[in-house]
């Protein structure tokens, strides 16, 4: 069993783990920025080591500094948390050779499904369907307007390494096509060293579920339920609940088939998820892997009562699973809205110092993931999400109903804050209905 561990990212993931660890009895290092010099999150941890600038490329994207930190505190291995690097092959094989477990698939894999094109072949070849599109990257305009007009206007451009939203550029004619590659490829170069492209037809309104899988070193594969991801803006999920409204028992059962035929191919050990779309005519298509710990990973905790960060210790100290599928029982429904640094009108950042900040009653079922307190500074360097506010009930309107409470008693004094637009969605009668997909907030919300 992993004895003492680094968790390489900040915020409120940070304690999300920590909790995690300290019922194992897993000793815990905090790493920090300038920025974050002080910030609630260090203190939770047994240790704090400061690891460089502000700049995240300088602190929590400098593998170097990581790796340092992790063997001057004795610590075993390394957890990434979400974002940053944690879906890094060149992090995950570097935190391996240094001779330190790394918390996620083995880095081989991640290096390997960390290319879209990749996962979708291998979805293709377990019999899974995947959004119709390509297969293989494109690098010429004239690829890219051959495809659009033989399949019809518009199409998506995604990067094959791309992730959290970045890099997805809308194609709308064969005249686009030249300046769309460019920018797309120019984001992928920047923001992950790779400018290849593959294309997706446009799927109208769909909704976006994916499904939150656990295997082991020895094979074994067990989902947790999928979750319902559709209310986004600019591909950035915003509301997450579990389960979907629309998934029927039927395509339950062939969801986590196709899950776990995937996953097997890959040989994926640790946590993860897949992600797909539904259309409007009930189709199904595997779109990609996540391969890490999700923002959204406490609705699946509380609908099936494992909690997903002990299981990803556990699997990281090679111990196989304790359950099978039928082991997994899917109870209730749950409900998780994030809560961000942002102006509710506008969207932008809002940065700051929180003045006060007052917390809803918690229990069993209504959860605050956070890493806030009175006098902390919000900083404008990273993601600017505050915190995750999960509700659970037997029913999904319940769910509903506890969650707008408990956002409703959530103050937060100094910044502005998204929860106002959490309110507007969550009370809408659309949502309510459960008749929601990805164009919902462009639809209902303007």
């Amino acid at each position: 069993m992993i004895q003492k561990l680094l968790i390489a990212n900040r915020g409120e993931i940070v304690p999300r783990i920590i909790r995690s660890c300290r019922e194992l009895g897993i000793a815990t290092v905090a790493v920090f920025s300038e920025a974050d010099r002080g910030a609630p999150f260090t203190a939770e941890a047994d240790e704090a080591v400061l690891i460089g600038p502000a700049n995240p490329v300088e602190s929590y994207l400098n593998m170097e500094a990581i790796v340092a930190a992790a063997i001057e505190s004795g610590a075993q291995a390394i957890h990434p948390g979400y974002g940053f690097l944690s879906e890094r092959g060149a992090f995950a094989k570097q935190v391996a050779d240094a001779g330190l477990i790394w918390v996620g698939p083995p880095p081989e894999v991640l290096a390997a499904i960390s290319s879209k094109c990749y996962t979708r072949r291998l979805a293709v070849e377990v019999g899974a369907e995947v959004t119709p599109g390509t297969l293989e990257p494109v690098n010429t305009p004239e690829e890219v307007a051959a495809f659009g007009n033989e399949h019809g206007w518009p199409i998506f451009l995604k990067l094959d390494k791309g992730g959290g939203g970045k890099g997805i550029e809308m194609v709308e004619s064969a005249e686009m096509a030249a300046e769309v590659l460019q920018r797309a490829q120019s984001i992928g170069e920047m923001a992950f060293g790779s400018p290849e492209c593959y294309i997706e037809t446009v799927v109208q309104n769909p909704r976006h579920i994916e499904v939150q899988f656990l295997a082991d070193g020895e094979g074994n594969v067990v989902c947790l339920g999928e979750r319902e991801c559709s209310v986004q803006r600019r591909h950035q999920k915003i509301i997450e609940e579990a389960l979907s409204p629309v998934v029927t028992p039927e395509d339950r059962v062939k969801l986590f088939a196709n899950t776990q035929a995937i996953v097997k191919k890959m040989g994926y050990v640790g946590a993860g998820t897949l992600e797909g779309l539904r259309s409007t005519d009930g189709d199904y298509y595997f779109m990609e892997v996540n391969a890490r710990l999700q923002v959204e990973h406490p609705v699946s905790e509380f609908l099936s009562g494992v909690d997903i960060v002990r299981q990803q210790l556990l699997i990281a100290s090679g111990e196989s699973l304790a359950m099978s599928q039928d082991d997994v029982e899917l109870k209730g429904h749950a409900i998780e809205a994030r809560v961000y640094a942002e102006d509710p009108e506008t969207f932008f950042p809002s940065p700051g110092t929180i003045e006060r900040v007052v917390f809803p009653e918690t229990g069993e079922h209504l959860r605050v993931d956070h890493a806030i307190a009175d006098g902390c500074v919000v900083p404008p360097y990273y993601d600017p999400m505050l915190a995750k506010v999960i509700a659970w009930d037997e029913e999904r309107s319940g769910a509903i109903v506890r969650l707008v409470q408990g956002l409703k008693d959530f103050q937060i004094e100094g910044v502005k804050t998204t929860i106002p637009v959490d309110l507007k969605i969550l009370e809408h009668p659309q949502f309510a209905s459960g008749e929601v997909d990805t164009s919902f907030i462009e639809t209902y919300l303007g």
